[in-house]
């Protein structure tokens, strides 16, 4: 059986849409591994593996790129990302407890590591990621709210409409709305 990305996080979506409903919160990355256990794959990564991949490949295929970001606060990142962006936890390590904190974000398409390991990005980084409706996700942060960011919309930005914050770490995400949103969307 053929599976695809936008089918299966489109699955995952649809499950906590439901179990929501029956009240029930569970974040992406949970939903993501009960759908690939219920289409019979090991968990999430597998599964992924597998998606897109055309008989005959030779193994050469690149997957999206996941950009790693410094943080320093556990705290005030989390309030940043999940509370404010609106991004679900996917995973989180530590080699120990009291470690640095290493986690992968994710929003649709977007997904993002944030690491405390020294070494791990460059705190000032910048991020450029797509987004359908710059000005509807501008409205979205203004009604989810932030102490110390209140976003505009740069509607001359040189790829389009672009919302543009700076995460506690002072890193730069440009959520743009690009001329071509096809090119950038499943």
């Amino acid at each position: 059986m053929q599976f695809d990305k936008v089918d299966v996080q489109g699955a995952a979506r649809r499950l906590r849409e439901s179990l929501y409903k029956m009240g029930i919160e569970i974040g992406l990355g949970r939903s993501l591994e009960v759908v690939a256990a219920q289409l019979g794959f090991r968990d999430w990564n597998t599964l992924a593996a597998t998606l897109g991949k055309t008989a005959g490949g030779n193994g050469t295929e690149l997957g999206g790129n996941v950009p790693v970001l410094r943080s320093f606060d556990e705290s005030a990142t989390r309030a940043f990302y999940v509370d404010y962006l609106g991004y679900d936890v996917e995973w989180e390590h530590r080699f120990e407890p009291g470690m640095p904190l290493y986690m992968r974000l994710r929003r649709s398409g977007s997904v993002l590591d944030l690491s405390e390991h020294h070494g791990d990005g460059t705190p000032g980084s910048v991020v450029w990621i797509p987004v359908r409706d710059a000005r509807a996700f501008q409205r979205e942060l203004k009604n989810t709210g932030h102490h110390a960011v209140r976003p505009g919309v740069d509607r001359d930005a040189p790829a389009g409409p672009t919302v543009t914050v700076i995460d506690p770490a002072s890193n730069i995400l440009r959520f743009c709305q690009p001329d071509y949103p096809d090119e950038h969307f499943i």
